[in-house]
């Protein structure tokens, strides 16, 4: 492994950013070992209030400062990103075990979100005038308000780009941030968090707790006027239902099954190629990342055959280099959930096409990307997501089959089709139950597209990160009209009565220049 940045020292430096008052501290191990690497301190139930109550006061001028002065902040912090490219780079890859390819992604993602939303929260939050109810008489303007302190739960697996998404637009928005960073991915965000300290965000307007989700996750979701969060399905519902009893909004990106159509037309190298990348970048520990193959049976032989070839071929490592093709899972509980589930499924009469091995040779949690066959509904991999390292393939016959098939889940995150033919593509695409589709590719396009809504339908989530929605959700819109004088609204039934013919005159005035 090369020589780092991310210092013993620096690693302390920014754990020191940590909003915790007492002296208990977490001890972190990464994917390269397998060892305690560094310690965290860890945050209270009385940090995250108290960190609640500095990001109201600092929100509060944030908000008044105004989007010239927003936009400026942000788009310095765009340029530390990038300045700070190769010291992002190792933390993301030190903490979650990476590929430097696939920890690339995540800085480019984060970039490409700051700048988006400093160029567009003007446009998109700056308010506007619209038709009034009885024209002359009234005017009427909607503008935009910072909902004010948004919590934001933020997991290990993207932790660069997935903060970004979060954090960054309720920036933009004049709110201010109390994020709980996962404890495997805290000191990346730090690092991104400092960025944005240093470009002008002040200290307490972004603040950062670790911790216990049942102390530090509940006391956060107990003060916040919204919440971002990350995660497992079943975490999200509890998360949604605490929402729901105070009455504030969320957005909830939560668990995918998500499926790869290969179609019959298909190169079949390239698909190999498309489904080896789109079903294990980053092992697979990622939202959007493809667990269920559904190839037609006419390429299916060939398809299956590139595949293997493909990935038994692959280099695994945890090196800090461009030269892995794949990194390792997380953690320890990681390895246990994959084996856990390639353990039954095999158990139960499933075949493992390639891989199905750990390989400790390459660092402590390295896993043979798997890809298995014969997999049946009473198997955890054939329905429940896995999350790493695993996944199905299932042979179809024809696009009606494998539509079905992919839309069969309680999920609905992402999908993914392969062919060469443009129309077909985007009639199967209209047909997925999904927040996203992706054509010939798994998950970059959609996941890269800053400017486009992200998020899933289904059990998969609720509410869009990212494009315009991903600013409009910090924000309550706040419709304010007035009497122009120029026109005096009927107040008795006598002035009604003289104007009822007039009233529905403009009405179908309205009508007829087809105004809304």
């Amino acid at each position: 492994m090369r020589a780092t940045t991310a210092s013993p020292a620096l690693f302390a430096s920014l754990a020191d950013d940590v909003v915790a008052s007492g002296s208990e501290t977490i001890a972190v191990s990464v994917p390269a070992t397998g060892e305690p690497h560094h310690d965290l301190p860890r945050s209270s139930a009385d940090d995250v209030r108290d960190a609640v109550s500095r990001a109201r006061l600092a929100q509060l001028a944030w908000a008044r400062a105004g989007f010239a002065h927003r936009r400026r902040v942000l788009l310095r912090a765009h340029d530390l990103i990038l300045e700070r490219g190769d010291l992002l780079l190792d933390l993301a890859q030190i903490e979650s075990g990476k590929t430097r390819g696939q920890a690339l992604e995540e800085l480019y993602q984060a970039a490409s979100v700051t700048r988006f939303n400093a160029l567009e929260a003007p446009r998109v939050l700056k308010g506007r005038h619209v038709r009034a109810g009885v024209p002359v008489a009234t005017a009427t303007r909607v503008r935009y308000r910072p909902k004010g302190v948004a919590g934001v739960i933020t997991p290990w697996n993207y932790a660069l780009s997935l903060a970004a998404m979060d954090v960054v637009p309720a920036l933009a928005a004049g709110c201010g941030v109390v994020q709980k960073a996962d404890d495997h991915g805290a000191v990346t965000i730090l690092a991104l968090r400092r960025a944005f300290i240093e470009a002008g965000v002040p200290e307490a307007l972004w603040a950062v707790v670790t911790g216990s989700p049942d102390e530090v996750g509940e006391a956060l979701t107990d003060e916040v006027d919204y919440i971002c969060f990350t995660g497992s399905t079943a975490t999200g519902r509890k998360i949604a239902e605490k929402a729901g009893r105070r009455l504030v909004g969320c957005s909830l990106e939560l668990g995918g099954k998500n499926a790869m159509l290969v179609l019959d037309d298909v190169d079949p190298e390239q698909a190999a190629a498309d489904a080896a990348y789109a079903c294990f970048s980053a092992m697979g520990q990622l939202c959007v990342s493809i667990e269920r193959i559904y190839v037609d049976r006419r390429v299916a032989e060939p398809f299956t055959r590139a595949l293997v070839e493909r990935l038994s071929s692959a280099k695994i490592g945890t090196g800090l280099e461009f030269d892995a093709d794949y990194g390792s899972l997380a953690s320890a509980a990681q390895l246990e959930r994959i084996t856990g589930h390639l353990d039954e499924a095999v158990a139960k009469g499933a075949t493992v096409l390639v891989g199905g091995k750990p390989r400790p040779d390459a660092g402590a949690w390295c896993f043979e990307p798997t890809v298995l066959t014969d997999v049946t509904p009473d198997m955890l991999a054939y329905a429940d997501e896995t999350f790493g390292a695993v996944a199905s393939l299932y042979v179809v016959d024809g696009d009606a089959e494998a539509i079905v098939a992919a839309n069969h889940s309680e999920y609905g995150l992402n999908a993914s089709v392969l062919t060469r033919s443009p129309k077909r593509a985007q009639r199967i695409a209209d047909a997925l139950a999904a927040g996203s589709v992706n054509i010939n590719e798994g998950y970059r396009g959609s996941f890269g597209s800053v400017a486009a809504p992200m998020g899933g339908v289904k059990a998969s989530g609720l509410g869009r990160r990212n494009g315009r929605e991903g600013l409009l959700r910090f924000v309550d819109p706040v419709t304010v009209s007035r009497a122009t004088g120029l026109l005096q609204l009927p107040r008795t039934g006598a002035e009604f009565r003289v104007l009822s013919g007039p009233f529905i005159l403009l009405a179908r005035v309205l009508r007829a220049l087809r105004i809304s």
